[in-house]
């Protein structure tokens, strides 16, 4: 995130924030997960393919992909042969894709438990949450993160419209969810901060 916690501009267009430090970081980071997990809105907005360019379909991580209601273009980069991808849906979403895999689980709001419970019945014992802001709330909310890792970057992006890096409608809990700063790591002209929830 920019300096004043921003994640792109006010018009959720991408900002150039990490430093090459802290991208090749990110790379490395990857690599030591079962599987990378986007909400749909990161898909529509930017397309990615969520692999490494070095690893194939059998040794990249999995893709997963929270699309309540079944937006993700069938063109999308993350349902390409780069890697496997599991969608996850509402129960009651009958979208299809050419996909390894696709979970339907809760009524209104993804149920996140039974999606890693899911998940780690088919092996997948870890998952690295990498956004949007919306998703990454979610899972705050839902009690289900271990550790937080946020690079903060030298740019001030502004806008009060701006998305943060955990945004959303707000926390259900007053107070927010408290954290307790870990690490603090210089990474180019930035810091990578470290958090695990407070106990």
């Amino acid at each position: 995130m920019s300096a004043d916690g921003k994640i792109a501009g006010p018009d959720r267009t991408q900002v150039s924030i990490s430093s090459d430090e802290d991208k090749a970081r990110a790379k490395g980071l990857r690599r030591k997960y079962d599987a990378i997990l986007v909400g749909v809105g990161t898909v529509l907005a930017d397309d990615p393919h969520l692999t490494l360019k070095d690893l194939d379909y059998d040794t990249n991580p999995i893709r997963i992909v929270l699309d309540p209601h079944g937006r993700t273009p069938d063109d999308a980069l993350v349902l390409d042969e780069r890697a496997p991808t599991i969608m996850v849906t509402l129960e009651d979403c009958d979208r299809e894709w050419d996909c390894e895999e696709t979970l339907r689980t809760g009524k209104d709001s993804i149920d996140l438990e039974a999606m890693l419970e899911e998940l780690a019945e088919m092996g997948v014992e870890n998952v690295l949450v990498e956004g949007g802001g919306r998703t990454i709330a979610s899972f705050f909310e839902a009690g289900l993160v271990d550790r937080y890792t946020v690079f903060v970057g030298g740019l001030v992006i502004g806008g009060s419209g701006s998305p943060t890096p955990c945004d959303g409608d707000g926390w259900a809990a007053p107070g927010g969810v408290r954290m307790s700063l870990k690490d603090c790591e210089v990474l180019g002209n930035g810091a990578l901060l470290t958090f695990e929830p407070a106990r």
